[in-house]
């Protein structure tokens, strides 16, 4: 099993932290893990994007030029690499920025309100956290168990935000169903 997954958007929406909790809850389920971070100049409102790849065996390479998943949370993000998703991948869009599905119809393509579901519980700040909820429930490789491990070890030293980002996690978790 080996999952490619690329995170995308403005810097300050929390994408890198998506990824770095993505990579970390993996690493409690005993998978092996790359994370590659990339991001502008600008502390917000510049690009920001990472490739996390989660494998059952050693991987060769933190690079991903057609990973399984891509989660946008933002236009500009859907529009670069939307071509980039491999056929028969996964492309979840922040719906609450993002009103355009992909130009393919050989993606699934699943609208999340991040960004409403992070705020029944403190803000939009925690939309990542939901946004990585509905991905951990859609490929089904990561316990909620890793997943409150990794948050805790995340949000050491900024308690007071742990609560928030995991209901929104759990939020989005639960979105599907």
């Amino acid at each position: 099993m080996k999952v490619e997954n690329f995170y995308a958007g403005f810097g300050g929406q929390g994408v890198l932290m998506m990824g770095y909790f993505t990579a970390l809850s993996a690493m409690h389920e005993g998978y092996h893990v790359t994370y590659l971070p990339a991001y502008g100049a600008e502390v917000r409102g510049g690009t920001a994007n990472c490739t996390v790849i989660v494998s059952d065996q050693e991987i060769a390479s933190p690079v991903s030029s057609s990973p399984d998943n891509l989660i946008c949370m933002n236009m500009p993000s859907l529009l670069r690499f939307q071509g980039s998703v491999r056929s028969g991948g996964l492309i979840l869009i922040n719906s609450d920025i993002v009103d355009k599905r992909p130009d393919r119809d050989d993606v699934e393509c699943i609208m999340v309100p991040a960004i409403t579901l992070a705020k029944k519980h403190g803000g939009e700040r925690s939309a990542n956290f939901a946004m990585a909820g509905v991905l951990f429930k859609k490929l089904g490789i990561i316990s909620l168990n890793s997943a409150e491990k990794a948050i805790k070890e995340i949000m050491k030293g900024k308690e007071k935000f742990l609560e928030a980002n995991w209901k929104a996690f759990l939020e989005g978790y639960n979105y599907l169903e």
